[in-house]
């Protein structure tokens, strides 16, 4: 997944090294040794240091930001579906599976079901 040399995000410190989290840093060395719980060495040049690095402490810029598209754009989706009263649509992006689907025979909510579920969700 990644290679040497590439520009990395800190996203964790799962060792509590004092690490700057949200920086960028590069990757300058990989720890092969498997009696060490580090994999990656990475340079962070605005504080100038090097710390050794488990792979679930950094990322990605790309996936990053690729990930904060998404969220983005079902947040977008959502507050559309609220604004137009879309309950399909809705239901498809909270992950609501409908109840005519699982019992075989439509069942109809009314609106102030409907609401109430809208707001027990937006409180969650």
């Amino acid at each position: 997944m990644f290679k040497l040399g590439q520009r990395v995000v800190i996203v964790a410190d799962s060792f509590e090294q004092g690490m700057p989290i949200g920086e960028y840093g590069y990757l300058i060395g990989r720890d092969r040794n498997p009696d060490s719980a580090f994999s990656w060495i990475v340079r962070i040049p605005k504080i100038d240091k090097q710390y050794a690095v488990v792979e679930d402490d950094i990322a990605l810029e790309q996936t990053l930001l690729e990930q904060e598209a998404e969220r983005i754009q079902k947040e977008a989706l959502l507050d559309f579906a609220l604004a137009t009263r879309n309950e399909a649509l809705f239901r498809q992006l909270m992950g609501i599976q409908d109840e005519a689907a699982d019992n075989g025979e439509p069942v109809k909510e009314s609106m102030e079901d409907f609401i109430r579920k809208v707001n027990i969700k937006a409180w969650i």
